[in-house]
């Protein structure tokens, strides 16, 4: 029943879902496991390769960094991952170039947050089907980020996608 309801963002199907926002957090808990632990002098995160055996593993990066201090592990789709670390990489460098200096954990997620959400509810594109953990260093410290495909983060001391 709900699957009559899935293709419009911003319609609710008779269950109280928005069935587009459920079919990208249904791929991103397909996608391989990430686990993100911050410590007190940083921030592990480590991942799973879920590769069919016709992919060569070496062209597969699931652990991306977006500046010097901060980087992502995703679960979900490769190709909206790579999508949304692009433009957390322009939003960096807007950052810096207004600025002169590195941007800001946080920012850069709420950033982040921002594109996945907007993307909820904007005409002739559908939600990204990733998870991300971000993790970074910054003048607070070390951080770790989890942002779901609704747009929706969270901090963490420990926690996994996928």
């Amino acid at each position: 029943m709900d699957s009559d309801y899935s293709f419009s963002l911003t319609t609710f199907a008779p269950s109280g879902k928005l069935v587009q926002i459920e079919h990208a957090l249904h791929a991103a808990s397909a996608g391989g496991s990430a686990i993100g632990i911050k410590a007190k002098n940083g921030v592990v995160i480590v991942t799973e390769k879920k590769l069919h055996s016709l992919v060569d593993g070496s062209s597969v990066q699931k652990i991306s960094t977006i500046t010097e201090n901060i980087g992502l592990v995703y679960a979900g789709m490769g190709p909206d991952s790579r999508v949304l670390i692009k433009k957390a990489r322009k939003e960096a460098e807007k950052y810096f170039k207004l600025y002169r200096e590195k941007i800001p954990v946080l920012q850069l997620v709420r950033e982040m947050a921002s594109i996945m959400q907007e993307y909820t509810q904007s005409g002739g594109v559908r939600p990204f089907g990733v998870s991300l953990l971000v993790a970074g260093f910054d003048d607070k410290g070390p951080q770790l980020y989890q942002v779901d495909p609704s747009g929706s983060y969270f901090a963490w001391k420990a926690t996994a996608i996928g």
